[in-house]
C-alpha cells in the first residue's frame, strides 16, 4: 500500500475578473438609459417613448445590482438573462479575437454573484462535477464507474481529487459528456454545483441550468481540448471551503489506494 501524499492545502479564493462582462451588462443599459432621459428633457415631441426607452433599459441594468437573498430569490431569472448577454455579445467578442477572454469575463462575474449569494450562510448540499478529460489519455483506470478505481499515481489530478472527496466526505462526479452532467445535477437537486470545464463548456453550463447556482472553474488546456486537461485543486479546495457547509468527519479518513500507475 503507498504512503499517504500530502493532500492540496485551500488557498484564498482569486479575485474573479467579471469587469468586462460587468461593464457591458451594466454599462451599456445605464448608458442608454441616460441617453434616453436625455432626450425627453430634450424634446417634447416624443417624450413618452423617449422616457418609455430609458425606464426599459434600467430594468436590463437592474438584475446587476441585486444581492445576497434578492439574488438567490430571482436567480434563476437573472442568470438566464445575463446568458443573453453573454451569447449575444459572443460573436462579437469572437471577431476582435477576445471570445475566451469575454467567456472567462462572464464566468468570472458569475462567481462573484455566487460568492455574494452564499457569502451569509453556506451551501448544504453541494455538487462537484468535473470533466473526464482530467484523467491522463492512456491511463485505464476506471474512474468514470468508481472513483476510488484511480491509481493515485500522482501524474493527473484525479488522485487529489479523490482524497479530497474521501477526506472531505463531498458529492463529486466524473462525466465524459455534457449532458451526462447536467442529468446528475438536476437528479442530485442541490443548492450549488461547483464546476471544472472549459470556458466553452462553463458557458454551456451555466446557460443549461439557470435553476442551480454555480461557482465555476477553468479548465488548463496544455495539450489542447479534451486532452491531458488540467485544474487548479487548491482553487476547488478554496471553493469548498469557502462557500460550502463541512461535512468532514471527525476521524482521520484514508483514501483506498490501489497498485499500480496510469
Amino acid at each position: 500500500m503507498k504512503e499517504t501524499r500530502a493532500l492540496p492545502q485551500p488557498g484564498t479564493l482569486p479575485d474573479e475578473r467579471g469587469a468586462l462582462f460587468l461593464w457591458v451588462r451594466r454599462g451599456l443599459p445605464t448608458a442608454v438609459s441616460a441617453v434616453a432621459f436625455a432626450g425627453a428633457a430634450l424634446h417634447s415631441a416624443g417624450r413618452g417613448w423617449w422616457l418609455l426607452a430609458g425606464v426599459a433599459a434600467l430594468a436590463a441594468a437592474w438584475p446587476s445590482f441585486l444581492r445576497g437573498e434578492a439574488l438567490l430569490r430571482n436567480g434563476a431569472a437573472i442568470r438566464r438573462q445575463d446568458s443573453i448577454w453573454a451569447h449575444a455579445f459572443r460573436p462579437i467578442a469572437r471577431w476582435l479575437g477576445q471570445e475566451d477572454a469575454w467567456i472567462l469575463s462572464y464566468c468570472g462575474y458569475n462567481n462573484q454573484q455566487v460568492r455574494e449569494a452564499f457569502s451569509s450562510h453556506r451551501a448544504r448540499r453541494a455538487l462537484i462535477l468535473l470533466p473526464h478529460c482530467i484523467q491522463m489519455a492512456r491511463c485505464k483506470a476506471g474512474i468514470l464507474d468508481d472513483l476510488e478505481a484511480c491509481y493515485d499515481c500522482g501524474l493527473c489530478p484525479v488522485g487529489d481529487y479523490m482524497n479530497l472527496v474521501l477526506t472531505n466526505r463531498w458529492e463529486g462526479r466524473i462525466t465524459n459528456r455534457s449532458h451526462k452532467a447536467y442529468r446528475e445535477a438536476r437528479e442530485y437537486r442541490p443548492d450549488l454545483v461547483v464546476a471544472v470545464s472549459c470556458s466553452d463548456r462553463l458557458l454551456k453550463g451555466l446557460t443549461k441550468m439557470p435553476e442551480i447556482p454555480c461557482y465555476v472553474i477553468s479548465l488548463s488546456l496544455p495539450h489542447g481540448m479534451c486532452v491531458d486537461t488540467d485544474f487548479s485543486v487548491p482553487h476547488l479546495l478554496a471553493a469548498m471551503e469557502t462557500l460550502v457547509e463541512p461535512r468532514r468527519p471527525s476521524g482521520e479518513v484514508q483514501a483506498l489506494r490501489r497498485e499500480g500507475i496510469a
